[in-house]
């Protein structure tokens, strides 16, 4: 059977087809009996499942990040269409298409990789340079960061999605860094580049995205650290004072404790690679939200568990608007 996009859904439609699971939600309602509203995706945009009964049991069974073959009926409920699910079955990866699912960042990775060597040749303190010069030549580093999401669900979770991110983070560093005389660039560059390249090892890209047995046991961060370890291997004056701070940007990327970082920021370049990673991030995932609701004819968008709030669409609109003019 043919894959049918969110896009083509209708009301009252039976559907019986695959859909990535980007998110889930367990819920009560005002009686206190337990939902939840899951999260199906493709290449077209996002529907949300709703599972009313045995609610604790899907929970185990349903995976972000997987794909599975769902059953159920849309339907409209406040001028939204939604899909009952009746069964949802995890697929095997040879059945489906990963380009159904993930969608690509629409520029091309390569060419990112080209423009993060760039910065990287532009660096002032050689060591660094050279710490990041090992590590980009580094066969399956260059294979995969052309790859590998951002992340599994909630930012840049698409194919080349990391190095979209990285590159981002570069040019905003690359501005910060000549509007704040005061910032070290060299660190700041390291820090857009490094934080979250671990996630090429926490990170599985195999009928779905996911997280591999060593993503799950020692995490992006740790991966991370032990990478500048093997990197700057050989390299000329690469001390442990020089070792410490980079490492302490990869540990305070979080920002916060209660976030994930097993350190807080301390000093003005770890701060400013938190905040920025996590503007890009948020940017990327809330304009992703919006999007995918513009043609319902809403102002507003559905109510974001994940955010807390509704989105007022009508500012997008607007910019999308200029950009075709």
């Amino acid at each position: 059977m043919s894959k049918v996009f969110v896009k083509d859904l209708i009301d009252k439609q039976a559907i019986d087809t695959h859909f990535l699971v980007s998110q889930k939600n367990k819920m009560t309602d005002k009686n206190g009996k337990p939902f939840m509203i899951v999260h199906l995706s493709d290449r077209s945009g996002t529907i949300h499942g709703m599972l009313w009964e045995k609610v604790d049991a899907w929970d185990k069974e349903i995976v972000e990040g997987q794909i599975f073959k769902i059953k159920g009926s849309v339907q409209t409920y406040q001028g939204k269409l939604q899909l009952v699910l009746n069964s949802a079955v995890r697929a095997n990866s040879d059945d489906v298409d990963m380009s159904n699912f993930v969608k690509s960042i629409g520029q091309d990775p390569n060419q990112l990789l080209e423009k993060v060597n760039g910065y990287v040749s532009s660096l002032e303190d050689d060591r660094i340079k050279q710490l990041l010069q090992n590590t980009l030549s580094d066969e399956l580093v260059k294979t995969r960061i052309v790859q590998y999401p951002a992340a599994k669900t909630i930012h840049h979770a698409s194919i080349g999605g990391l190095i979209e991110h990285i590159t981002s983070i570069c040019g905003v560093m690359d501005f910060l860094a000549t509007h704040y005389k005061i910032l070290n660039r060299d660190l700041l560059i390291f820090g857009a580049i490094y934080h979250d390249i671990g996630k090429l090892y926490e990170l599985k890209v195999e009928g779905g995205f996911g997280y591999t047995d060593r993503g799950r046991l020692v995490g992006h961060m740790q991966i991370a650290c032990e990478m500048v370890g093997k990197y700057s291997e050989g390299i000329d004056g690469f001390d442990d004072t020089l070792k410490d701070k980079l490492i302490h940007i990869i540990l305070s990327h979080h920002g916060r404790l209660e976030y994930g970082s097993p350190k807080r920021p301390k000093f003005l370049e770890a701060l400013v690679v938190a905040m920025i990673d996590d503007l890009d991030s948020k940017i990327d995932s809330i304009s992703g939200l919006m999007q995918a609701e513009l043609g319902t004819g809403e102002s507003w968008t559905r109510y974001s568990h994940q955010y807390d709030r509704y989105f007022f669409l009508d500012p997008l609109k607007e910019q999308l608007d200029k950009e075709e003019k």
